[in-house]
């Protein structure tokens, strides 16, 4: 895999590389980051891109609360058309699938992606060798339960305590059968099988839930419905100005990647809270 894309190596002020989401689904949380078909998609990547992505997550099944499991063919047709011509068009840019089944994952990485973004963390037993046979980059995000059920009062003792635990489990899978910890980033998973507090906890704790130092530390915030608790903005088009202020805090908690649905204005906050500091 070439070394020269950025993946998931902090930029050089410090702030985390942007992920852009691309969400080829009729049904996920946020309207605007749905596409259809292919020339829209290439479209809002370029557009992407242009503000400043690093990374592109292509995604082919809703996983919002309450969301019904598409079937494997379906998540197919919907990915692997999108991800073959986003590389021919962009070769350089980072691009992620994100899917729990080994099979999707398979051909998307035959087809030029660079990543794994598995909110399973490898829940599917044939995952670990697609990624062994692969060497490509795995993003692993704790969940406590499945989509539709996760948000059904979720408990926990210590979150930021259980959720690293869980996770250094899943990370030392990977390195047991030698796989690169450079090539590993980790996910808390905000509203995944979460309440408020929890995620607060969370994102307070930065780097407290990454097993080991050579692994990444991804933040998935963006427009979640942490906000119609927290801020009262029940509308997802409400929540931009939540989601920048929780992205302002993630150099301080050395986030590596941020996965947003509004590069721009990421790419903006970012480039002003260095100038900043530079000043």
């Amino acid at each position: 895999m070439p070394d020269w894309r950025p993946l998931i190596v902090r930029r050089e002020d410090g702030f985390p590389r942007i992920m852009g989401v691309l969400n080829i689904t009729p049904d996920s949380f946020f309207e605007d980051s749905r596409t259809n078909n292919i020339s829209e998609t290439i479209k809002i990547a370029d557009s992407m891109i242009q503000n400043g992505a690093d990374w592109l997550d292509i995604g082919g099944e809703s996983t919002r609360p309450g969301a019904n499991p598409v079937s494997e063919e379906e998540e197919i047709s919907r990915v692997i058309p999108v991800i073959r011509e986003l590389r021919k068009k962009f070769p350089r840019i980072g691009i992620s699938i994100d899917t729990r089944r080994a099979k999707v994952a398979e051909l998307s990485l035959k087809e030029g992606a660079d990543m794994i973004n598995d909110i399973s963390a490898l829940g599917d037993k044939n995952m670990l060798t697609v990624i062994k046979e692969s060497d490509c980059y795995i993003c692993l995000m704790h969940m406590r339960g499945l989509p539709e059920n996760m948000q059904n009062n979720p408990q926990y003792d210590d979150v930021v305590i259980e959720v690293r635990e869980i996770l250094d489990k899943k990370v030392n899978l990977l390195l047991d059968e030698g796989v690169n910890p450079n090539r590993i980033i980790v996910d808390p998973g905000i509203g995944f099988g979460k309440s408020l507090d929890h995620n607060l906890s969370l994102l307070k704790s930065g780097r407290e839930i990454v097993p080991m130092r050579k692994v990444g530390l991804m933040w998935g915030v963006s427009r979640k419905s942490m906000f119609s608790e927290l801020l009262g903005r029940m509308d997802t088009r409400d929540r931009l100005a939540g989601t920048l202020g929780i992205a302002a805090m993630s150099k301080s908690k050395a986030v590596d990647v941020i996965r947003v649905h509004d590069v721009a204005e990421h790419m903006d906050l970012f480039r002003a809270m260095s100038a900043m500091e530079d000043f």
